[in-house]
């Protein structure tokens, strides 16, 4: 935790005033309140901001709505996340680490969300008609990869997908409902989260758990790496859609979901 004497600013008499006393406790609280601000919570969003800000600078971003008004693309996009969220709980379930396990809730799952998605857009049997695109198979062998090899990554899986998907994706599904004429909540399952009522009270709780994992400094660094990783491979799905338009969409809800958070 930040400590006020750390921040505490003498003046020439060596007397500290009350207004800079005043400042650093209002410091030290916030630290103590928000787990951004330490921790391995800190080192992934300090250490994925460069991923954010490549993505965020983009040309894409104009094509958005045109991209949303493509039920196709919109499908395809619900299609690949179906196969690496299945690749993710798949390998939550059967992972023996402890730590992946204390992050995993129930909550954040979307498997059997993105199957209600699947039926709408391919109607019944649709397990037999989806298939990965290359981009979705890349990324879902990874995450077997490092489950199988290295599982406390997974835990940058868990951090760059599951959190967007609360925070930002609440923004893309409504979007999606509204560009694509879609109605009664159909086609977008994926973006609702019935059984959490305060994604951000959700969110820094997540964050709380985060900071408490005994990690050594080179398994946390090994995991900021992995989440760099991870949003190139998600980059990688959207570039496959027609237009690259939604591309806009994922970096707007991790833009909405940092923004939301911040204190």
């Amino acid at each position: 935790l930040f400590e006020a004497e750390s921040f505490s600013i003498t003046s020439p008499r060596g007397i500290r005033s009350t207004h800079d006393v005043h400042t650093n406790l209002q410091m030290a609280a916030i630290s103590e309140t928000n787990p951004r601000l330490e921790g391995l919570a800190f080192d992934l969003d300090d250490g994925t901001r460069k991923s954010h800000s490549v993505a965020q600078n983009s040309s894409f971003v104009s094509g958005f709505f045109r991209g949303l008004s493509t039920r196709e693309a919109y499908s395809k996009l619900l299609t690949s996340l179906y196969f690496v969220y299945t690749a993710m709980e798949d390998t939550f379930d059967s992972t023996s680490d402890d730590m992946v396990k204390k992050m995993d809730n129930s909550e954040l799952r979307r498997v059997e969300a993105l199957s209600v998605d699947m039926e709408y857009f391919y109607g019944a049997g649709w397990e037999k008609i989806i298939t990965p695109s290359r981009a979705a198979k890349k990324y879902a062998d990874r995450v077997l990869e490092v489950g199988r090899d290295q599982p406390k990554l997974l835990i940058a899986h868990q951090y760059t997908r599951y959190l967007g998907d609360l925070f930002g994706g609440q923004m893309m599904g409504g979007m999606a409902t509204r560009s694509l004429n879609l109605e009664d909540g159909n086609g977008v399952a994926f973006y609702t989260f019935d059984d959490i009522n305060s994604p951000k009270d959700f969110i820094t709780t997540w964050y709380q758990k985060l900071n408490e994992l005994d990690l050594t400094a080179k398994e946390r660094q090994e995991i900021v790496d992995e989440a760099n990783y991870v949003f190139e491979l998600n980059i990688e799905i959207l570039e496959e859609l027609e237009g690259s338009a939604l591309k806009a969409a994922w970096t707007l809800a991790w833009k909405s979901f940092r923004e939301k958070m911040s204190f």
